[in-house]
């Protein structure tokens, strides 16, 4: 026997995590999943339907090597830890480990931890537990529904429209999108007018006739007040109330989405890859740890200890009057409150100290998750509030002013929040009860259609509405952006045509199942199975009972999506040639398929992208089989290094292998590293 084994998902957390343990630990990391659903059975889901839908698991591609070696490992280790996130996703990791490294009862032990810091992780080690087969089941059933879903529906979508998938919360997101859209075609803006009276130093509005609300319609309307009024107002009222402007919630992952995309400007994607490195691990000056907690969480609790800790912050560098009171969030339906809000992982590591050691984003992020949770445990600002009511021959107009009298919590987040002062004159002091107007002037206005889904609004519809959970937020805008189904403008999601025809299909035969109602009713169903309270195959056979035949009379409702010609016709059967589509791209086929199986080759001149990394070979664009782009060494077969994805020529600080780039995203085409 030798070391102890300890197994995380990614290897920048395997490093950070072996540098706090002893030499009687080994740390290695699975690089994410190592197993996923095969593609066999019936219509190719991996999942034996009649049979309680067992699944069917096979090793990831390129995974093999690294199950061996972990296995290897495994075999020679005194006791295995497995380590992976503390989520349902992580939970099914660590099972899958569990099951390929034929690891046994007594041989292992499951342990989690909210925060890469060294306190948290020997304090895991110290508490150790074992896999929760409820969640495993959770997660396994969440993965079934969006496997079946996502075949089933996306062939049907890819033989009856322009499109090429369609999800479980991924169509529900774009039904939202197109239903805003039309709401705001449907809208026939109303005109209206408003009258301000112009002073010195303050305006005020008309909002009342005879202490009644008003609405002006009209300009006629507007002139005939206008000339019923002069310049001499009386003062009817002022009205002083102390308030309290009370600070948010420490973040969770919705709302830091959110708060990236307003304040940061930063889609959701990109916060959630950023949230991850600050989680796993920065090296600063003398260490290397996890500036935040875990990031995928729907919980605003603080632990006891950090509370504690940061009271003792608050009142040392800024007094005793600026300790607050931990808030407590009620507990919602949908909330699983599994763990901590995202938070700093030490509150005396504030932003400047750490500055330099990060990117200019990584720094921007932090910076608002350290002061959101710094405030949060502030006390309540205090402002005053004024209500000046001015009459003008039975006229009501409304001056309203504030100002801050305490600060509190806005002297560490003011710059995050509209805290703006405005102050009205003492009219309380006016020997006279009048004041004298310099101007009252009319205004038109329209009402405004309702506003469009920007990605921070998105995902707190999705939230509110119960509609998947922390971790698919991000996954879901990205892959509405990818799939063509929408526009950003202005950073505000437009429906376009394939997305809109694509809503209306689903509808047609779907609205049982594509809806906000049944998605969010499968979410709680999903988190009744994680309490070991429902049986999760008893829930997929109710779900497909429903499914599956709606399915059928799609496929025999719907017209198929006519194929484009080319104008030129078969070589082979002399039948007009057609575009088709299929998941690699367009290609150009014949129109009597299956009779004729002809497909246009499609030749092109192999472009160089960088040197290969395993021989003297170059890496060049090719094309699979299937019509599908992919990169590989021009020495094939004597070389068969291959990259789905762009490689950069730039090889991994983590692991050594190639650097990839998708889009705007460059990460390892062997590990969890991204950049």
């Amino acid at each position: 026997m030798s070391k102890n084994l300890v197994i995380v998902e990614s290897p920048s957390k395997s490093h950070t995590i072996e540098k706090y343990l002893g030499s009687d630990y080994k740390v290695l990391s699975s690089k994410g999943h190592i197993r996923d659903l095969s593609t066999k059975g019936k219509f190719g889901l991996g999942v034996d339907i009649e049979n309680q839908f067992n699944p069917d698991y096979i090793i990831l591609k390129g995974k093999k090597k690294d199950v061996e070696a972990l296995k290897k490992e495994a075999k020679k280790a005194e006791h295995v830890y497995l380590a992976t996130d503390l989520d349902r996703e992580g939970e099914a990791i660590s099972w899958h480990l569990y099951q390929c490294l034929d690891l046994t009862e007594d041989k292992y032990s499951r342990i989690v931890f909210n925060e890469i810091t060294k306190s948290a992780i020997l304090e895991a080690l110290n508490n150790p537990g074992k896999i929760d087969q409820d969640l495993v089941n959770s997660q396994e059933t969440r993965r079934i529904l969006d496997r079946i879903i996502g075949f089933r529906l996306s062939k049907l979508i890819q033989s009856k429209t322009d499109g090429s998938s369609a999800g479980r919360v991924q169509s529900v997101a774009l039904k939202l999108i197109v239903d805003k859209e039309r709401e705001i075609e449907a809208f026939n803006p109303s005109e209206y007018w408003s009258i301000t009276a112009k002073f010195s130093d303050f305006d005020a509005e008309l909002f009342q006739y005879n202490h009644k609300d008003i609405e002006i319609s009209t300009e006629i309307e507007a002139n005939n007040i206008l000339a019923k009024l002069s310049n001499a107002f009386k003062i009817e009222s002022v009205d002083k109330k102390t308030k309290s402007k009370k600070s948010k919630f420490p973040y969770t992952t919705s709302t830091l989405q959110q708060d990236a995309s307003n304040k940061l400007n930063m889609s959701a994607k990109k916060t959630m890859s950023i949230a991850q490195k600050l989680y796993e691990g920065i090296e600063l000056e003398n260490e290397t740890t996890g500036l935040i907690t875990y990031m995928r969480t729907d919980s605003t609790r603080l632990s006891d200890e950090f509370v504690k800790t940061t009271y003792a912050y608050i009142e040392a560098k800024y007094g005793h009057e600026y300790v607050g009171i931990a808030k407590q969030a009620k507990k919602t339906e949908n909330v699983q409150d599994a763990h901590e809000a995202i938070r700093p992982t030490n509150i005396n590591r504030d932003p400047m100290s750490v500055k330099k050691y990060l990117s200019n984003d990584e720094y921007k992020l932090y910076r608002m998750i350290y002061y959101r949770t710094l405030a949060s445990l502030m006390k309540d600002a205090k402002t005053n509030n004024t209500t000046v009511i001015l009459d003008n021959n039975n006229y009501q107009f409304k001056a309203t002013g504030q100002t801050i009298t305490f600060d509190g919590y806005l002297k560490v987040y003011g710059e995050y929040e509209d805290s703006t002062e405005k102050s009205l004159p003492p009219l309380e002091t006016y020997k006279s009860s009048v004041i004298v107007s310099s101007d009252i002037l009319k205004e038109q206005h329209f009402t405004k259609p309702p506003a469009r889904y920007t990605e921070a609004k998105l995902i707190k519809e999705m939230e509110e509405l119960g509609i998947g959970r922390p971790s698919t937020y991000a996954k879901t805008m990205d892959n509405i952006k990818a799939r063509g189904y929408v526009e950003i403008v202005e950073k505000k999601f437009i429906p376009t045509d394939i997305g809109i025809e694509i809503t209306d299909k689903l509808q047609q035969n779907f609205n049982h199942i594509i809806n906000v109602k049944y998605t969010a009713k499968m979410e709680d169903d999903l988190d009744k199975i994680a309490l070991g309270k429902i049986v999760w195959y008893d829930t997929l056979d109710k779900f497909y009972k429903e499914f599956e035949p709606a399915l059928q009379e799609a496929f025999n409702a719907l017209p198929k999506k006519e194929a484009e010609k080319t104008g030129y016709d078969c070589p082979e059967c002399g039948n007009p040639l057609v575009i088709r589509k299929s998941k690699y791209g367009e290609f150009t086929a014949c129109s009597n398929y299956p009779t004729c199986k002809y497909i246009k080759a499609e030749p092109k001149q192999a472009t160089e992208v960088c040197d290969c990394p395993h021989c003297d070979g170059k890496i060049v664009e090719k094309k699979s089989k299937r019509g599908k782009v992919f990169y590989g060494c021009n020495n094939y077969p004597k070389c068969k290094t291959a990259y789905w994805d762009l490689p950069t020529g730039e090889k991994c600080p983590d692991c050594g292998s190639m650097l990839t780039k998708k889009k705007d995203i460059i990460k390892c085409s062997s590990c969890d590293y991204s950049k």
